[in-house]
């Protein structure tokens, strides 16, 4: 696991320095998030782990994705952004029967 977070920053202390000392290289995303998730498991453990990473960042649950089934957390540092997310079971059940139909249907 450190590995990864080590790999993670080096990855992205590169590309910000590649891209500083090559203007030439189009860069037109107004926004970059990076989205890392818990560990799947019960929806009260993964909320827990949510809650944690909020206390660490300084930040709160954010309540317009709560509808969806999402139990998340973030902080932005300019136009990049920072998200632990959990994606509750219900949620997880409604994607997985929605994509269920995936291919079913031939539109033609």
């Amino acid at each position: 696991m450190d590995e990864d977070r080590t790999d993670l920053i080096s990855g992205l202390r590169a590309l910000a320095a590649f891209l500083e000392a090559n203007p030439a290289i189009p860069v037109h995303l107004p926004n970059v998030t990076i989205n890392q998730f818990p560990q799947h498991g019960p929806d009260d453990e993964m909320c827990a782990e949510v809650d944690k990473v909020a206390a660490l960042l300084g930040t709160e649950i954010n309540p317009r994705h709560l509808p969806y089934g999402h139990y998340s957390t973030g902080l932005s540092f300019g136009p990049v952004r920072y998200d632990f997310a959990a994606i509750l079971a219900a949620a997880r059940a409604r994607h997985h029967a929605d994509d269920s139909y995936r291919g079913c249907v031939d539109p033609a």
